[in-house]
């Protein structure tokens, strides 16, 4: 065999390797938190040959936060570019957190923390929600938004969360300033 022709194999092999990669590394879209819970998904617009747009709501839990859910809504486009993880998703996001339990800090954070980040395009577009903390009201804050690499989307949704206490038992109500460094 020449070398003319083990190079071509090498560069097709390489050319149907490509989307396969392409694809593995679309689908590891979670950095913050564990892989949100997909709540459900209604169809906005119909697609004849491949899948349709989609509205999807999805819930993840604070991971440093015991007792903080958040629920967020995107968009989802289809076509065959959606279907394989290849189109850019809009930056139109909605959210809101709740408590859903005892409040308890799991270690000192960082105001505007990073609580759940999710990749919104092939490369350059990620979805982020943030935590902060309005220590004057003894509130947690999380906003939601979108950035790229080159500029971002003003789009945004906020969301706060009254530290209270929960049911009889819980009596000691933590303070978020005292949590954040």
């Amino acid at each position: 065999m020449t070398r003319v022709t083990a190079a071509r194999r090498t560069g097709l092999a390489g050319l149907f390797l490509l989307p396969l990669v392409l694809l593995t590394f679309s689908f590891s879209r979670t950095f913050a938190a564990d892989e949100p819970d997909l709540i459900f998904r209604r169809s906005t617009v119909f697609k004849l040959m491949s899948p349709n747009d989609k509205l999807a709501t999805y819930g993840v839990d604070d991971p440093e936060v015991d007792g903080v859910a958040c629920h967020f809504t995107v968009p989802e486009k289809g076509g065959y570019a959606g279907w394989l993880g290849l189109a850019e998703q809009v930056s139109d996001v909605s959210l809101a957190c709740r408590q859903i339990g005892p409040i308890r800090f799991k270690r000192k954070l960082e105001q505007a923390d990073d609580m759940f980040r999710q990749r919104r395009s092939l490369f350059f577009k990620r979805m982020q929600i943030v935590r902060g903390c309005d220590a004057k009201r003894n509130v947690l804050v999380y906003m939601v938004y979108s950035d790229k690499l080159i500029d971002g989307s003003p789009k945004n949704s906020t969301s706060t969360v009254p530290i209270m206490p929960w049911g009889a038992a819980d009596s000691e109500v933590q303070k978020c300033g005292d949590f954040i460094q």
